[in-house]
């Protein structure tokens, strides 16, 4: 499952009647609106695809200026980071168990291995 939130963009005069479509509309939740024309929603799919037939939608719509994805879920990803998390097993350092460490004290090398 993929959610992401959506930035509307819309003429402040337009605003109004842009947020009451996207309240009705059964593909986005709408979340809030300013006086400028910045509406936020969000859409959901079972992958990118479907996100994406959702966000067209949207920006196809009459007095809609842009729509664009601001953030975006993917439990594919999640997952995928904690299998890698998992794959580490006890290789990973002391500290990053160690209630009382403080982030001041962390000392970073750098690590170019991903680098290329």
């Amino acid at each position: 499952m993929n959610v992401s939130s959506i930035v509307v963009q819309t003429s402040p005069k337009f605003v109004e009647e842009i947020v009451e479509k996207l309240k009705e509309a059964d593909f986005c939740d709408y979340h809030f609106h300013d006086e400028k024309g910045r509406i936020i929603v969000t859409i959901e799919g079972a992958g990118v695809e479907e996100e994406i037939q959702k966000l067209v939608k949207i920006q196809e719509m009459e007095h809609v200026i842009a729509a664009d994805m601001s953030f975006a879920y993917s439990e594919d990803e999640l997952n995928a980071e904690r299998d890698k998390l998992e794959a580490v097993g006890d290789d990973l350092p002391e500290w990053l168990n160690d209630e009382n460490a403080k982030k001041r004290d962390i000392v970073y090398n750098g690590d170019l291995k991903d680098r290329f």
